[in-house]
């Protein structure tokens, strides 16, 4: 090699090295910088004469796992989705409050029950009936606390799939922006490296928001999609999420894939090419802070809601209905007729019916649905009772009718006057018959009164178009406002003849409906099956909900802690190789000063041979 060969390739190391200094000073100036990866100086030997003689620096490499940074991102979404759901869950034990508490709905039942008692025991007295109806007002209260709490947090979560469509809006165009900036761009160049860093910061954060999976092609464009298939991002092409929020909340405001009847905020999504599709009814996300908002507001949070308007509609009803067993009819054919005169909507015809053939017994339950929107009423699978929706209202003869086309020809119907007759068939024999009715006098002769009511009307479990009476009842239920202004009446039930002074009888009845009847929840509140629905008592009821939204409660938080802790480890795992070690940049500017020296030092002896040549040529 001659002198001037070894000028040039120490030459080429010092430039390498002032190179690899700027990289390591960058590193180690980085080190608390989120996001950042550290990088290389990207070195190749220059061969000349097929050997190599010296050193070039064609830029830098980003040190990290790629493996384990797709892993991050799928637990940082899981992480996201389980931090959310445990936050909203324990806001929710904050509404119910804590058990045993003042003012929970467990120790106001109690305290109501208790005062029922008091005026049995006290024979009537006008203080006991005093005391009794305000501990009723204040347990309809707790019930309205308790739906309007319910409401606030779902109304709380829409708002926040509102801000997070806005803040992956955000980070989908950036990716994009950042995808068209890369075009052209070596991915060992440096202005690569950090807009690559800045690409998988708004990539990591959009992790959190939902579920992303990511390919890079040979052009180094990063390609988002959600785990369902669901394009993001395509090259410089980014999508669009729409959120449309309908304001507040209440509990009538029910998603439907129906657009026509959704009550709650719609969330779609624009493709780069321009098609559009519901992100909600095709499941587009899985995971992530809006997917755990989506099953709050659709899901869990109705679900609570479901069980506490089950609550105040078992309280009144428990209260106000009567069920009337319907008289034998001898056969051959058997059966029972029943009277249907006083059945308000929602009021029911109960019958249990043998299938002869298979030797079963089904449970059937003949709702009055005067709304003709309302029908025919859907059953779940294997329902039991199973709802058969029938407008009384034009008479025996329309009764009939629609009975003999639904139920027919199990069993067959007929009738005359109010009086509806049902007997069995060759396939089917009717074990039993009977109606329930819903008292709407506060003397009308029977213990039963409507003491609770949906506002000033009688709750009877009407269905409608629009849903359930019972949806959202909890929110509105109050004391009869009849029988707040005449507080004997918790005692007096008939007027002719008058109650008796002291007779317990409809005191006696309403604490024994609240305390030990024995009822049936709907499967909708998330306890029994549609098969086998949760029968017991109210209070029973009552601590089984309470008690499965606690554990629901507990659960979320360890799944949070543990969530956690894998994010924690995994991040943990990704810094080991992308994060700035400053004992190894430190390691490594000790070795380029070495290595700096070194080549200044060949230059200096090549210039002192350099001019002890020219002296000897003088």
């Amino acid at each position: 090699m001659g002198l001037s060969s070894a000028l040039a390739t120490a030459m080429a190391g010092l430039r390498a090295n002032q190179a690899a200094l700027s990289i390591v000073s960058g590193n180690i100036a980085n080190a608390q910088t989120p996001g950042y990866v550290t990088q290389t100086a990207n070195q190749i030997e220059v061969a000349t004469g097929g050997t190599g003689s010296s050193v070039a620096v064609t830029g830098v490499n980003r040190q990290l796992d790629l493996y384990v940074q797709s892993q991050l991102r799928t637990e940082t979404s899981g992480g996201a989705y389980a931090d959310q759901t445990s936050n909203i869950l324990g806001q929710l034990q904050n509404v119910y409050g804590t058990p045993g508490g003042v003012g929970t709905l467990e120790t106001t039942y109690s305290n109501f029950t208790t005062a029922l008692q008091a005026l049995s025991t006290s024979q009537g007295s006008a203080s006991a009936q005093t005391t009794a109806l305000a501990a009723a007002q204040t347990l309809a209260q707790t019930l309205n606390s308790t739906s309007q709490g319910i409401q606030a947090l779902r109304s709380n979560v829409q708002q926040d799939i509102g801000s997070s469509v806005t803040e992956a809006n955000t980070d989908m165009s950036q990716i994009a922006t950042i995808n068209q900036q890369l075009q052209g761009l070596s991915t060992t160049d440096p202005a690569a490296a950090t807009l690559m860093d800045q690409r998988d910061n708004a990539i990591n954060d959009l992790s959190k928001l939902m579920d992303v999976s990511v390919t890079t092609d040979s052009s180094n464009q990063a390609n988002v999609f959600t785990t369902s298939g669901v394009q993001l991002v395509s090259g410089p092409l980014a999508s669009t999420m729409n959120f449309s929020s309908p304001g507040s909340l209440t509990a009538n405001s029910l998603y439907s894939t129906n657009p026509s009847q959704n009550g709650v905020g719609s969330l779609t999504i624009t493709l780069p090419g321009g098609a559009s599709q519901d992100m909600v009814a095709n499941n587009t996300i899985t995971s992530g802070r809006i997917a755990a908002d989506l099953k709050l507001r659709d899901q869990t949070l109705v679900q609570a809601q479901t069980q506490v308007d089950q609550l105040a509609a078992s309280m009144s009803s428990a209260l106000s209905d009567t069920t009337t067993a319907g008289t034998a009819v001898t056969g051959p054919p058997a059966g029972f007729s029943v009277d249907t005169s006083n059945m308000s909507p929602g009021n029911t015809i109960n019958l249990n019916v043998t299938n002869t053939a298979t030797n079963t017994q089904q449970q059937i339950s003949i709702v009055n649905v005067t709304d003709p929107t309302a029908l025919p009423l859907q059953n779940l699978p294997n329902a039991s009772p199973k709802l058969v929706g029938v407008n009384m209202s034009g008479g025996i003869a329309s009764i009939v009718s629609q009975l003999n086309a639904a139920l027919g020809p199990g069993v067959v119907f007929s009738g005359s006057g109010t009086t509806l007759t049902v007997v069995g068939s060759a396939i089917g024999t009717v074990n039993a018959a009977s109606t329930t009715t819903t008292a709407t006098s506060l003397t009308s002769g029977s213990p039963q009164l409507p003491l609770f009511t949906d506002a000033n009307s009688p709750y009877t479990g009407a269905i409608s178009g629009s849903g359930s009476q019972m949806t959202g009842y909890a929110g509105r239920i109050t004391v009869n406002p009849a029988l707040v202004s005449n507080p004997q009446d918790l005692s007096v039930y008939s007027t002719s003849p008058v109650t008796a002074a002291g007779d317990t009888t409809r005191s006696d009845f309403l604490y024994s409906q609240l305390t030990t009847g024995s009822f049936s929840y709907s499967p909708t509140t998330g306890l029994g099956s549609t098969s086998s629905p949760f029968t017991g008592t109210i209070t029973s009821y009552m601590q089984q909900f309470l008690s499965q939204q606690a554990n629901a409660s507990t659960t979320a938080t360890q799944l949070q802690q543990g969530q956690d802790v894998v994010v924690s480890t995994l991040q943990q795992k990704f810094n080991s190789v992308a994060g700035v070690s400053i004992d190894t940049e430190m390691s490594n500017l000790i070795a380029l000063q070495n290595s700096y020296a070194a080549n200044a030092h060949v230059m200096s002896v090549v210039q002192s041979m350099m001019n002890s040549l020219l002296q000897a040529q003088t």
